[in-house]
């Protein structure tokens, strides 16, 4: 591995946006491959993230900064990862379901998702049953829904009957999470997976996908 891409990788853990952008610029201008600098350094530094995190060593403000970072990173990376027709993890569309106008925890899971290769499609926030459904006939393979309230948890099973509608269900992995949401409830409703925390959403959307 070279220099520059190992810069890459202590630069997204230190949560150093600017100096990531520099190091990726660095690591391209002497010939790194795009997919080996997103690789091995910023999926790579996500990954370790995610760890230190479940190890408790990082916590959610640290997560973000990474992540941001991160971003900066994948943005400068993005046209040359066209240009050498890197594949991505999966296509994974996520977003707050209706009524639901919080989105700090998913956006980080969308950060996260991003960082480990996913091509990520974020709807953003109150978002109806019908537009998760028309990404799944847009060949979404992971629908991830977040609430945070209680109120608003229940129109996870909305958006999983309309899936149903499409035909589709048995292409498409949906996986949940959100302060009130509970494995026990993520089973209740259909959903393939439940996800407490980014870091352990990106480890359900990896392995619902292998």
């Amino acid at each position: 591995m070279s220099v520059s891409i190992e810069k890459v990788y202590l630069a997204v853990l230190e949560g150093d946006a600017i100096a990531v952008r520099e190091h990726v610029q660095s690591a391209l201008d002497v010939g790194n491959n795009a997919g080996e600098i997103l690789n091995a350094g910023l999926i790579r530094a996500m990954d370790e993230v995610g760890q230190r995190f479940e190890a408790g060593e990082f916590f959610v403000p640290e997560m973000l900064i990474a992540a941001r970072a991160m971003q900066s990173g994948l943005g400068l990376l993005k046209p040359h990862l066209a240009d050498d027709d890197v594949h991505s993890s999966g296509k994974v569309v996520i977003g707050t379901v209706k009524g639901d106008l919080h989105d700090i925890g998913k956006n980080l899971v969308a950060m996260m998702l991003e960082g480990a290769g996913f091509k990520v499609v974020d709807l953003g926030t109150d978002v109806d049953p019908a537009k998760f459904a028309e990404e799944v006939r847009q060949g979404a393979q992971v629908v991830g829904m977040s609430a945070l309230l209680t109120t608003t948890m229940n129109n996870m099973k909305a958006v999983i009957d309309a899936i149903e509608e499409t035909g589709l269900r048995t292409e498409v992995r949906i996986v949940v999470g959100g302060a009130p949401v509970t494995e026990e409830f993520a089973r209740q409703i259909g959903a393939d997976g439940f996800a407490p925390d980014a870091s352990s959403a990106v480890r359900v959307c990896k392995t619902l996908l292998e």
